[in-house]
């Protein structure tokens, strides 16, 4: 029998500036400019027969406050470890900020409303 398999998510936003290098709209990205970001962090599996949880939603709401306190009001051209301030690389910082958890995140999501876009990464469980 297949044990049944969760998927728990919280979001949150930040509100920061960036700029960046790019092929189109050069001009306006280089410019510092600013964006409300929305992230969500998704962690899957079994529900610990204990606790009835995947995680404990206070613990993990908790871990993206403290991540949430590195992004928010800053500039993402400044934040150590975060690389080029794309989507694809602020997923990837969220992911590996709370890589240590139990069980990790299964899925990050950022994007910018005011804009449409979005970007997902899907996480492999962990063996």
């Amino acid at each position: 029998m297949n044990p049944r398999r969760f998927t728990v998510s919280q979001r949150f936003f930040f509100d920061a500036a960036h700029t960046l290098e790019r092929a189109i709209e050069t001009e306006a990205s280089r410019r510092i400019h600013g964006h409300t970001y929305r992230a969500e962090v998704a962690v899957s599996g079994p529900r610990d027969v204990r606790t009835g949880m995947v995680v404990d939603l206070g613990l993990l709401r908790r871990r993206l406050d403290a991540l949430r306190e590195r992004l928010d009001h800053h500039l993402l051209d400044e934040v150590p470890g975060l690389g080029a301030p794309t989507l694809e690389n602020l997923c990837v910082f969220i992911a590996d900020a709370l890589a240590d958890m139990e069980p990790a995140p299964s899925r990050v999501r950022v994007w910018r409303e005011a804009l449409g876009d979005e970007c997902v990464l899907e996480l492999a469980p962990r063996a």
